[in-house]
């Protein structure tokens, strides 16, 4: 909604906010584009009252990412306000005010019959939304000697690595930087030649007649030709008092890197007794920070006003403390540092003691396949599944990269200290799958040495080398963060089981989601978890779950082993491995083979190799997949 038109001008599912088009988006409706304004402009005044969601991991993992950027602690963890019945009575009270605040933008817009280029506020276009049940067609248009014909958004932008977002200087560029002589404000016209190299668009002013074509601001060149970075935040309405030392980039509205969420999530788990161990530091932490010990917690539980300690779990209690203390004593934690000790607590309720079902979470054990029994050690139905997701920032131009957290700078969704951030959360299923820890270890001690695994690792290093910004002065460690060798293989079959789910069984493979559970040299995993990750139906009736029945389950695994050993893209394909200079992040895998959709991989379909699960050559050592089950 807008807040200076007070329209309601379109509609997008809460997903959308926190993965596609978030805070310090823009958003592409039929007529123009909007830019999603900061949670300072956001009103829950009115909204439903279960706007709030429940989830004390999320939230004690998005306090302790806000750390790193020095942000104040959150309460809450909101989903986007909204109100039953603005869709069918847009003029009552459910439609008054509720809504996600947006803004034009860009807020310079061209005439679709006479190309007059202006601000939206000079005067020169008008807004038409007349039908309130119609926000999609809502429009500016040019009142000019055509009529009224459309207004449209000029599409060009400024951004910068920092994380700025700038309308593009029209009329001082027109100008070489420089006053137009002959007019204060003047009329300015955008003609675009079409054509098929880049840009063709020439902006003209009409009173004295300057002409430059957007051509010569664009590539590495064309940035002499732009003006220094502002240092403009639209979603906040802030500007950067002495400007900015980043430069600025000239780059179409819309570009699919001009905006990058920066996003938590965690799966609901069974609560442990006693409830909400966070917010029981949060609301005792003055006094729960000086114990140090189980015997300490003890005697605290015996005085009368902390008898409520006995409520709970006194090692969980404990193991809280201590992870509390030693994130505020140490260095703050990066956003996939937090995201991936979310991960243990996750890997404990789903492979340990099958739990009584709960409304988020439920668990039921199904047997292996016997000839699969050679490589998995537990198949297990998780029935019902609830993910909630926080958005804690957005970048631009560099995507938040887990192999180099420290290089895409985060921007802020507020102005201020909030007490909250936006949210979301799905409902559906999945399956856990679990390799036999004893095949696992033994293929590890194998191949971690091996040549195809030190391919991997260096090539690991040169990516981080290669990314690295001159920016950064602390020490640098080329190899922080490889996930080493149990990843890849995990990462490799739950590819594989996903494309085969997809293709043999006709589930719509961006509809699923995978987490990987391999955990490090201290707690080794070998945990896969492939669930729904999308609110419609294909998520909730039971389809993905009934595929760990015994008999689908085996044919699915045969299948995905029996194409693993082949793809159309081979030879080319099975003998790739990176070699220096190469900084690829995966061997013999491609689109064809084990590629999937973004929404899906956690890592971006980094991480993957064939070689290591079925043989490609004759060197079968390097192969984690038991003989047995060779096709």
């Amino acid at each position: 909604m807008s807040t200076h038109f007070n329209r309601r001008v379109g509609a997008v599912r809460p997903s959308h906010l926190m993965f596609t088009a978030g805070i310090g988006s823009l958003v592409d409706l039929p007529n123009f584009s909007v830019l999603i304004k900061g949670t300072d402009f956001w009103s829950h005044s009115g909204a439903a009252t279960d706007y709030d969601i429940d989830e004390p991991r999320l939230r004690a993992a998005v306090n302790r990412a806000l750390q790193r950027y020095g942000r104040g602690r959150i309460d809450e963890l909101r989903a986007a306000p909204w109100l039953e019945g603005a869709d069918t009575d847009p003029r009552g009270w459910a439609a008054q005010g509720v809504g996600v605040p947006v803004t034009p933008f860009p807020q310079w817009l061209r005439c679709t019959a006479c190309n007059v280029l202006a601000a939206v506020d000079s005067g020169e276009f008008a807004f038409v939304n007349s039908n309130p049940r119609t926000p999609h067609e809502a429009k500016f248009v040019h009142d000019c000697r055509r009529g009224k014909p459309l207004a449209v958004a000029a599409r060009f932008t400024l951004v910068c690595t920092d994380g700025h977002l700038d309308e593009f200087p029209y009329a001082p560029y027109v100008h070489h930087g420089q006053d137009c002589g002959r007019a204060r404000r003047p009329k300015l016209r955008m003609k675009d030649h079409g054509g098929n190299q880049a840009a063709n668009v020439t902006i003209e002013c009409v009173a004295c007649g300057a002409k430059r074509n957007i051509r010569e601001a664009m590539g590495e060149r064309g940035r002499r030709h732009l003006p220094r970075c502002r240092g403009r935040h639209p979603h906040l309405g802030t500007y950067k008092a002495d400007g900015c030392d980043e430069a600025a980039v000239l780059m179409v509205a819309g570009a699919s890197n001009q905006w990058f969420p920066l996003t938590l999530s965690a799966l609901a788990l069974p609560r442990a007794r006693g409830g909400d161990i966070d917010k029981l530091l949060d609301d005792h932490w003055p006094e729960l920070r000086t114990v140090e010990n189980r015997g300490q917690l003890d005697f605290m539980a015996n005085l009368p006003q902390f008898g409520f300690l006995k409520e709970f779990d006194a090692d969980a209690v404990l193991a809280a403390i201590t992870a509390r203390k030693r994130g505020a004593d140490g260095p703050a934690p990066s956003a996939p540092d937090v995201q991936a000790d979310l991960f243990g607590p996750e890997w404990d309720a789903l492979s340990g003691p099958v739990p009584p079902p709960g409304d988020d979470f439920a668990l039921r054990q199904v047997p292996v396949p016997p000839p699969l029994g050679e490589l998995f050690s537990d198949v297990r139905q998780v029935e019902r599944l609830r993910e909630a997701r926080a958005m804690i920032g957005f970048t631009r131009l560099d995507a938040p990269d887990p192999e180099s957290p420290e290089i895409a700078t985060r921007v802020s969704l507020s102005r201020g200290a909030q007490n909250w951030v936006p949210a979301g959360e799905v409902r559906g299923e999945g399956v856990f799958l679990r390799v036999r820890d004893d095949l696992m270890a033994q293929w590890t001690a194998r191949v971690e040495k091996s040549p195809q695994m030190e391919a991997h690792r260096e090539a690991y290093a040169r990516f981080r080398r290669n990314r690295k910004s001159d920016r950064m002065t602390s020490d640098f460690d080329p190899h922080q963060g490889w996930p080493g060798a149990r990843y890849i293989a995990l990462h490799t079959l739950s590819h594989l089981l996903i494309r085969t789910i997809a293709l043999e069984c006709g589930y719509n493979s961006a509809s699923l989601a995978e987490r990987i559970y391999a955990g490090d040299e201290q707690h080794p995993r070998t945990g896969i978890l492939v669930y729904t990750a999308v609110p419609d139906s294909e998520g909730t009736l039971g389809g993905l779950v009934s595929l760990a029945e015994e008999r689908e389950f085996g044919r699915i695994v045969r299948r995905a082993l029996a194409d693993a050993g082949h793809c159309s893209a081979d030879p080319l394909c099975s003998e790739r491995l990176p070699h220096d200079p190469d900084d690829y992040l995966h061997g013999a895998a491609c689109h064809v083979c084990l590629f999937v959709s973004e929404t899906t991989c956690e890592r971006a379909n980094r991480f993957l190799d064939r070689r290591f699960l079925v043989p490609l050559s004759e060197d079968r050592e390097q192969v984690l997949t038991p003989a047995g089950l060779l096709p």
